[in-house]
């Protein structure tokens, strides 16, 4: 696959409105349709959708990556640094607890990245990353 196109994910949340404040509110999601269980948000041209789902189960599993341990699963998107800098700023001064604060990841290594993990409030793992140069995404 060489082109690329917006990605879908659906993931459990314990309340829609709580969901909204948080991805459309804090994150700067556009939402799109909606009914009483579930929601779809725009997160930069992905179609993201939480579904009310509160007994939904989330793991504590970790793997660890250059020596933090990483939320599995979690999703998210790989930004710009500027847009990067930009939400990690947002969050620090909406008070956002991150469980790995942005840093950069492989420092002077192949595939070095900014990065970031927080919780959504139903506490589903989010990353955002972020590259200087877009072909270390892949490199090895």
């Amino acid at each position: 696959m060489s082109q690329l196109t917006p990605f879908h994910i659906a993931f459990p949340v314990d309340d829609l409105d709580e969901a909204r404040r948080f991805y459309a509110g804090m994150m700067g999601c556009p939402e799109g349709r909606s009914a009483d269980t579930w929601i779809d948000f725009d997160l930069c041209g992905h179609q993201i959708v939480a579904h009310l789902a509160p007994n939904a189960r989330r793991g504590e599993v970790r793997n660890h990556v250059d020596g933090q341990g990483v939320p599995v699963p979690h999703f998210g998107v790989v930004l710009t640094m500027d847009a990067f800098d930009e939400l990690a700023s947002r969050l620090k001064a909406a008070g956002v607890t991150f469980e790995i604060a942005p840093y950069i990841r492989f420092k002077g290594e192949v595939g070095e990245q900014a990065t970031m993990f927080f919780y959504d409030p139903s506490g589903n793992a989010l990353e955002f990353k972020a590259f200087a140069d877009f072909s270390q995404i892949f490199a090895k």
